[in-house]
């Protein structure tokens, strides 16, 4: 993943166990103080919402500790790989694209960015400027011809 990618993550780790870990704490014993918890759904919401947390908060843990922030100034432009950013044509209907490729977690549509295990990315891996490449993706398959690559 990108060295940004990675910051984001750390951000959003010490965010849940700075901030969101101790609402949830207190939203616990402000419902505890509410009287008997065996028939306290405010209670047991809170509680739920807890271990929630929990499990995103070790989520996070495990994808941050498998992380490899990738050198992009090591990148290579002559086939696509993972950070690469793709400029291609849809030969269906002549339509231009520029996607970037990136770890599942950096994925995000609207700023073009595509994770590695998407359908399109996988069908563009390993190809160089000016292959024809089929893609199969949900709806049918697609032809692609890849314009330029680029470090994204």
């Amino acid at each position: 993943m990108s060295q940004e990618g990675y910051d984001k993550l750390i951000a959003e780790l010490k965010r849940l166990e700075s901030i969101e870990r101790p609402k949830a704490s207190a939203a616990i014993a402000e419902a505890r103080e509410k009287g008997d918890l065996s028939e306290n759904s405010e209670y047991d919401a809170a509680k739920e919402a807890q271990a929630h947390l929990e499990d995103k908060i070790n989520q996070l843990k495990l994808t941050i500790s498998e992380a490899k922030v990738v050198d992009t100034s090591r990148l290579s432009t002559d086939s696509i790989q993972i950070l690469s950013k793709v400029e291609m044509t849809n030969l269906t209907n002549n339509a231009k694209m520029t996607y970037t490729i990136v770890s599942e977690s950096e994925a995000n549509l609207r700023e073009g960015k595509i994770s590695i295990k998407t359908p399109i990315a996988q069908g563009l891996l390993n190809h160089k400027v000016g292959d024809e490449v089929e893609v199969k993706i949900p709806r049918g398959t697609i032809k692609l011809r890849i314009d330029k690559i680029t470090v994204g």
